[in-house]
């Protein structure tokens, strides 16, 4: 019995665990700084190699994050920033691919893989254990039975 609802608590517990670290992930700081913050570092900085503008010294990345600072000076909504980069640079520009269309597939081909994966291995791993044991041959019997009667005869 313990053995069947392991897994499931196990389930559970990670479910859980994610919807509480998404909870607490929602909660944003609303000050300008912090939004001109975190905007920065979901977008990429185009002059440098693999950095956020929030993580870039270089000068197009302080004068993006000027731009953000001067865009939400003036009521702009993230997303609108956000969408404004995306329009100037291509979807190339975010850190993290949209939730919607060819970003949803880049968020679920890691997540489809580690299910496959794990759907492959209990297969294999149920199959390996309902595999029924070898049967001896007529040659490894004859064996034994040579082995046994060698044993007898040390004994008389």
């Amino acid at each position: 019995m313990t053995r069947r609802v392991l897994p499931w608590l196990v389930l559970v517990a990670i479910v859980v665990g994610a919807l509480l670290v998404g909870g607490a992930a929602g909660r944003t700081d609303p000050s300008p700084a912090a939004r001109a913050q975190r905007i920065a570092s979901e977008l990429r900085c185009p002059v440098c190699q693999g950095l956020s503008v929030a993580d870039s010294s270089s000068p197009t990345a302080r004068a993006i994050a000027e731009d953000i600072r001067r865009r939400l000076g003036a009521g702009e909504s993230d997303a609108e920033i956000r969408q404004a980069y995306v329009d100037r640079y291509g979807e190339w520009v975010l850190l993290q691919p949209a939730g919607a269309g060819f970003g949803a597939l880049l968020w679920a081909l890691p997540v489809g893989g580690f299910v496959l994966g794990a759907g492959v291995l209990a297969f294999a791993f149920r199959r390996w254990r309902r595999e029924p044991a070898l049967t001896p041959s007529d040659a490894d019997r004859e064996l034994v039975d040579q082995a046994l009667a060698e044993q007898a005869e040390k004994r008389e």
